[in-house]
């Protein structure tokens, strides 16, 4: 492939930690492993020993699987630009936290202060959690109409539109307990109730968001150099509606597949993944055959 193919670059969310993950690259690079100091002496907590020795447990914890895979998307990202195996990027996306080292790297907020927003987003997500017990459920196999429906009578709401085969309710424990059993009547191939803290990406989510915009007020968002595809809408970020989107992406549904076939439309022909795990490029290969997909997760990925 030629180097005047459009390119965009993404970034996983929550699911993808694994022990482990970006130990080659800090290992490799004394520079990369810098970024994992400079966030443990902002969080108080040795961020590295918990991503390369875990155990899978504690790196499970909501904070530290934000945190983890945001820093280790980064030193991906870094470590092909070290390399200099870094190609011509139109576009960055992310999924849920993944939104945020989106914006990070295309030059909207710095380093520690990306660091900063995801320790106090985990923290207000967590304390919300606790205010509303909820849960998740993935659903394979049922259309996004039959989803709505069901969503809409009992009482939750779609977290994820994740592909066109896999999308995500969230809502109170009741509501997704109702929800499972519906989904399973109208055909669904499978229903999974997701390990997590709460009902994530839903309006339960509303007190989290509102200390978010609290906290964002204090914080200056540059323009991207690099445009970015917002979980929102599916569309590209527009400057001066950043801090609005990513409040609002606290309580609104993940609009993964809009925003995979936005990156179609804009004439994207090969996406890479930086970060631990390969959850986006199976979902992306999932909404469009016709994109190119690959993976930077480990330091052979760049040398490769």
């Amino acid at each position: 492939m030629g180097e005047s193919i459009v390119r965009a670059i993404v970034f996983p969310g929550q699911g993808s930690q694994l022990v482990g993950m970006g130990q080659d690259f800090a290992e490799h690079h004394e520079q990369v492993a810098g970024y994992y100091q400079q966030a443990s002496d902002v969080l108080g907590y040795d961020l590295a020993a918990v991503c390369f020795q875990g155990p899978q447990e504690t790196l499970n914890l909501s904070h530290h699987a934000q945190l983890g895979i945001f820093v280790t998307s980064v030193a991906a990202y870094r470590s092909m630009e070290l390399a200099d195996k870094l190609p011509p990027v139109d576009y960055f996306a992310g999924h849920s936290l993944g939104e945020w080292t989106a914006l990070h790297l295309a030059g909207v907020v710095d380093f520690e202060q990306t660091v900063r927003i995801l320790q106090a987003r985990g923290s207000f997500m967590q304390a919300a959690c606790e205010d509303a017990k909820g849960a998740m459920l993935a659903v394979m196999n049922l259309s996004r109409e039959t989803l709505d429906n069901i969503a809409s009578e009992v009482g939750c709401y779609v977290a994820n539109y994740n592909s066109l085969t896999q999308t995500v309710l969230s809502g109170g424990e009741q509501a997704i307990i109702n929800a499972e059993e519906k989904v399973l009547q109208a055909g669904a191939k499978r229903a999974v109730n997701l390990p997590v803290a709460g009902a994530f990406h839903s309006p339960l989510m509303q007190r989290a968001a509102d200390q978010m915009e609290s906290f964002l007020a204090d914080i200056e968002l540059q323009t991207p150099h690099t445009p970015v595809y917002s979980n929102v809408t599916g569309l590209l970020h527009e400057p001066g509606q950043i801090a609005a989107k990513m409040v609002s992406q606290i309580t609104s549904s993940v609009q993964w597949v809009a925003c995979v076939q936005s990156l179609a439309a804009a004439g994207v022909e090969e996406v890479i993944e930086c970060g631990p795990g390969k959850v986006l490029a199976g979902l992306i290969k999932r909404i469009d055959k016709q994109l190119a997909v690959r993976n930077i997760g480990q330091i052979s990925d760049v040398q490769d």
